[in-house]
C-alpha cells in the first residue's frame, strides 16, 4: 500500500497524486493507493494517516505501507516513518515546515478545491511538535528533489536526509517536474513492482 500525503494548500486532486493513482490503476494496483484530503491541523492530519497505517497493518501485516509525501506531506511522512518504522519517499519535502510556513499564517485557499481556511499560530505549534531533529534509519528513506524548487531550498533536504537514497535533479520546480519518470521506481521502493 502506498499512502500518499499531499502538501500545504494541496489535495488528492494534485497533479502528482493523480498521476500516481492513474499509474497504479493501470498496473492493477488501484487497491494499493490511498490519498485523502488532509486536515489543516497537523495534529488531525497525522491522526488520519495513523488510522490508515493501522488499517493497513491489520489487512496486510506482511507488507507494511510505504509513505510518499510531497512538500508538507514529506514533513508528515518523516514523523510517521520514524514513529511507525516505515519507509518513506519524500518529494521536495518541507524539512523546516514550522519556519517556512510561518509566513502563511492567515486566510488561505486550497489550490485544488477552492476551500478557504485559516492557518494559525496554533498550527505552527503543532508542526513544531512533529519536527524530527534527525532521522534514525536513513535506509528507510528516499529523497526526490529538484534544485530549481522555487518554494523550498533543496539543500535543507539533502542535509536532513544524509545517508538516505537521494535523487537530486538539476532544474525543475517545487512540483517536481520529472515525477512521471519515477513512478515505476516508487512502486519498486514500496515493494509493489510486478
Amino acid at each position: 500500500m502506498i499512502i500518499y500525503l499531499h502538501g500545504f494548500r494541496s489535495a488528492p486532486a494534485s497533479i502528482k497524486a493523480q498521476a500516481l493513482q492513474r499509474h497504479m490503476t493501470a498496473k492493477g494496483l488501484a487497491h494499493a493507493f490511498w490519498c485523502e484530503q488532509l486536515p489543516v491541523s497537523p495534529h488531525a492530519a497525522v491522526a488520519l494517516v495513523e488510522a490508515q497505517i493501522a488499517h493497513c497493518r491489520r489487512e496486510r501485516p506482511e507488507l507494511p505501507p510505504t509513505l510518499v509525501g510531497s512538500s508538507l506531506g514529506g514533513f508528515y511522512a518523516t514523523w510517521l516513518a520514524e514513529k511507525h518504522g516505515l519507509a518513506a519517499a519524500l518529494v521536495n519535502p518541507a524539512v523546516v515546515a514550522p519556519l517556512s510556513l510561518e509566513a502563511w499564517i492567515g486566510p488561505q485557499t486550497n489550490l485544488y478545491t477552492g476551500e478557504r481556511f485559516d492557518f494559525t499560530s496554533r498550527h505552527i505549534e503543532e508542526l513544531r511538535a512533529l519536527d524530527i531533529a534527525a532521522i534514525t534509519r536513513p535506509e528507510r528513506y528516499w529523497l526526490l528533489a529538484e534544485t530549481g524548487d522555487e518554494v523550498l531550498d533543496y539543500r535543507d533536504a539533502v542535509t536532513k536526509y544524509a545517508g538516505a537514497r537521494q535523487t537530486v535533479l538539476a532544474g525543475g520546480d517545487h512540483g517536481f517536474s520529472r515525477w512521471n519518470d519515477y513512478l515505476d521506481a516508487l512502486l519498486a521502493f514500496a515493494g509493489l513492482a510486478s
